[in-house]
């Protein structure tokens, strides 16, 4: 969904920035600021600044920063247009829809009738199994040990077969009861109930919507976990059970294969357990989790579905950036018979025990090779050879090279040759040109780097002391900052110093959606400046600053001209700046 930039700020404008971090944060005022213990990292002294003045907020520990978008989305793990939509609601600020056909107006109508139903559902199934009805579904949770407590928190419940008789005598129509999933509609049999003699698991949605099933069996009938099939408010690719219990940035996450198994993890106060809804992980799924954590513990089952589960999932989530770990459950086969067997202090320990995903791996296709037999160890090696190479980070690379040489007790020298050899089979051409042309970012140089950090502190005094634009006007301009996001964040702060003499932090920072830019950009403006009073100091150091900008800008420009005259314009602009005299 996009919106105009219009209603963006309006609805920014709408949401003081110390209101609403307030409810997240404790926060105490201190001169024209507030400042708190930041919430995205550890700290015991606070460095967490709100401006109220420039609607924005800093964390001088961590450098996370931005504004009231920026800390939703950092906090409660949200998109920005999700975070958008939040702060619009607060607002009492209704969305405008881009489309009001009438096919977009009836599937807004019956999302909203789903949701509906399947809210009145959940608690239908829930007092259902506190009745005499449900008594067999309550004994068959207690006698997994699931409590009474987690019963609620979960909102688990049990079908019976009068689902379809409730919902007609609530004035629901089947046209609305078919798109819920919740029934099967049979030509010959009639209408009735999907779910039925089972313990029912509402799955919720980050807003803490029933959006959709699953129902397992107390005996050995088949199927033994039913699903709800996607609906329009339901993707299973784009949800994970128990991830509305999850809020603000985890340091990791566990992934399980079932609903129990979720269940038993929180029970055991593992609260950061979630699980796929009866279907094989997805990218989709690497990209929820990573606006979570950085960090996954694959905790699959140990039989020989759970090893594969595992081996498709593992890929793609390093894929996603992640960094996978598994946990070994044996003698056990999942976390819920692990946590009945043992306890939660071991399920600790094997978290602490839990192998890199690497070595796991290796683990799996070393199944496949005779380690006595001197030819199976031999092509044991070269495969584990080709997969470092996967690793496009040189320093990564060689780290794990050195990791395999210990644990399989070979000489590094020899296992790098043997490395290097696979590596120059691959289409002929070193390891690192290949790395190049796949698009990887270069290294900066030194100067490059102190370039750009003299734009940023150049922007920063220009937030800080707005004379600086006309002081400075004729000599260095926007274009003259080469490096992103500081070539952005300078035309947007001319463009505002010219039209309203002003400029206005937050209304920049919201110009952004990625929370990388946008701490970067906060930053800017935020870092602690002495008040500037143009002593000799003060000039000198401002002079070496706009100087090198404007220099590196020259180069720049010069190396990517074609036209001759310009080019010798650039040349005698050069020479000017050699003996300029910045009056400041």
């Amino acid at each position: 969904m996009f919106y105009e930039e219009d209603f963006v700020e309006e609805v920014r404008q709408r949401n003081d920035v110390v209101d609403v971090i307030s409810s997240y944060v404790n926060l105490k005022r201190t001169g024209s600021s507030y400042v708190g213990l930041c919430p995205f990292h550890n700290e015991k002294t606070a460095s967490f600044s709100v401006s109220p003045g420039k609607q924005m907020y800093y964390c001088f520990g961590c450098g996370a920063g931005g504004n009231v978008f920026t800390f939703l989305m950092e906090y409660e793990n949200l998109t920005f247009v999700e975070a958008l939509e939040e702060l619009a609601g607060k607002a009492g600020m209704e969305l405008p829809r881009k489309s009001s056909s009438p096919e977009d107006r009836r599937k807004r109508d019956m999302r909203d009738m789903i949701l509906q139903v399947n809210k009145l559902a959940a608690n239908y199934f829930y007092a259902q199994l506190r009745s005499e009805r449900g008594k067999i579904g309550f004994d068959y949770l207690t006698g997994r040990g699931i409590s009474p407590k987690t019963v609620v928190k979960f909102g688990l419940g049990y079908s019976d077969s009068r689902l379809y008789r409730y919902m007609k005598e609530k004035g629901y129509q089947d046209a609305v009861l078919k798109e819920t999933g919740l029934f099967t509609f049979d030509e010959k049999k009639g209408p009735y109930d999907k779910f039925w003699n089972r313990v029912m698991f509402p799955i919720l949605d980050r807003n803490n919507r029933v959006i959709a099933f699953g129902g397992r069996v107390m005996g050995d009938a088949k199927p033994k976990y039913l699903n709800s099939p996607e609906t329009l408010v339901f993707d299973k690719s784009r949800n994970l059970y128990g991830l509305n219990f999850v809020h603000g940035r985890q340091t990791a996450m566990i992934i399980c294969e079932g609903y129990m198994d979720v269940i038993a993890l929180h029970q055991a106060g593992f609260a950061n357990a979630v699980a796929s809804l009866g279907t094989a992980f997805t990218s989709q799924h690497c990209s929820l989790l990573k606006r979570y954590t950085d960090l996954v513990y694959l905790c699959y089952d140990s039989d020989g579905a759970g090893v594969k589960a595992a081996m498709r999932a593992i890929p793609m989530m390093k894929e996603a950036g992640l960094q996978v770990k598994v946990i070994d459950m044996r003698p056990y086969k999942d976390p819920d018979e692990f946590i009945r067997g043992l306890s939660p202090e071991a399920f600790q320990e094997r978290i602490r025990q839990a192998k890199n995903s690497f070595f796991y791996e290796l683990d799996q296709v070393r199944e496949e090779y005779d380690m006595d037999d001197p030819e199976s160890k031999t092509r044991f090696m070269n495969e584990a050879a080709k997969k470092c190479l996967t690793f496009d980070n040189e320093i990564e690379r060689n780290n794990y090279m050195e990791a395999f040489a210990r644990e399989y007790n070979v000489r590094i020298e020899d296992f790098r040759k043997l490395a290097a050899y696979h590596s120059a089979q691959l289409a002929g051409i070193d390891y690192e040109k290949r790395r190049r042309e796949r698009g990887q970012p270069g290294v900066r140089n030194d100067r490059e780097d102190g370039i750009a950090r003299s734009q940023g502190i150049f922007l920063t005094w220009l937030s800080n002391d707005p004379v600086l634009f006309e002081r400075t006007k004729d000599i260095i301009s926007a274009e003259d900052f080469v490096d992103e996001p500081y070539r952005q964040v300078a035309g947007m702060m001319y463009e505002q110093f010219q039209n309203e003499g002003a400029v206005r932090p937050a209304v920049i920072i919201s110009r952004f959606q990625s929370r990388e830019e946008q701490s970067l950009v906060a930053g800017i403006f935020n870092k602690e400046l002495q008040e500037i009073t143009r002593d000799e100091e003060q000039k000198k150091a401002l002079n070496e600053v706009i100087r090198s900008i404007k220099k590196y800008s020259l180069d720049y420009r010069s190396r990517h001209v074609t036209d001759l005259k310009e080019l010798q314009e650039l040349i005698e602009e050069k020479k000017r700046l050699q003996t300029l005299q910045i009056k400041l």
